[in-house]
């Protein structure tokens, strides 16, 4: 059975139990990482994964809260001696950023340094990111301040659906469409962002059977109302994410 590990919560700002959003999708033969912040080998031993373990890496978008890890993950594991090739998936945009990104540490020079591809995803609705024994991956654009995807993945019997970083559109509706849980961003009503009730909305919409809320903020927000405001618009269950929450899917 894969499950799906909560590695942060929060949105840009973290705090001392919040780091900033990015999970695991875990599988008896795939480890991916959505997103990559923080220090990950770290993060990892915490949540009880293995780095060694992670087969892929999908980028939803190039801001510092989603992928400022990378660089360090990656020195992490050639320096500890990985040999096991690495499959990073993003948008154009995204790994074109990342890649230079990794030219400013000179990694082409680093020696001995194990096999790293990136797959750069086209701009549609509903592309095949990646399908392994245990589920299937899917990505569609979602409305942020830059080039950004949204995750769905379609296991044996059940559906997960991820908005990332998003105001409300048509295309996360369609992601989301009759999945078993949407975990949705509850930042707040701004540009490039949604609110609690905004997310609830979306679920409805989608027909999705439960609603998780991540990437909202933390420190002295009051995040504890956001459950309450999103059953205000949505009938099914709602979760709060918290850091190192997992979620087993079948």
């Amino acid at each position: 059975m894969a499950k799906l590990v909560i590695l942060g919560s929060s949105y840009a700002v973290p705090d001392e139990h919040h780091e900033n959003t990015h999970m695991a999708l875990v599988g008896e033969q795939n480890m991916v990482l959505i997103d990559c912040v923080g220090t990950p080998v770290v993060r990892l031993k915490r949540a009880g994964l293995d780095f060694n373990d992670i087969t892929d890496i999908i980028l939803t978008h190039f801001h510092p809260d989603h992928v400022s890890g990378v660089p360090l993950l990656l020195m992490d594991m050639w320096l500890l001696g990985r040999q096991r090739p690495l499959r990073i998936y993003g948008l154009h945009y995204t790994l074109d950023c990342m890649q230079k990104l990794m030219s400013f540490y000179d990694w082409e020079n680093w020696p001995n340094f194990f096999p790293v591809s990136f797959h750069r995803l086209p701009d549609n609705e509903m592309t095949l990111v990646m399908e392994t024994n245990e589920f299937t991956v899917f990505s569609s654009p979602v409305r942020h301040f830059l080039p950004t995807i949204g995750v769905r993945v379609e296991f044996q019997k059940q559906v997960l659906a991820y908005s990332c970083d998003t105001e409300p559109c048509p295309a996360l509706v369609g992601l989301a469409r009759d999945a078993d849980m949407l975990i949705h961003e509850a930042t707040g009503e701004t540009p490039g962002h949604s609110s609690a009730a905004q997310a609830a909305a979306i679920a409805t919409e989608a027909g999705a059977k439960s609603l998780c809320l991540i990437h909202y903020r933390t420190g002295d927000f009051d995040y504890n109302s956001l459950v309450p405001e999103a059953k205000a618009g949505y009938n099914g269950p709602v979760t709060l994410a918290q850091d190192f929450m997992e979620f087993e899917f079948e």
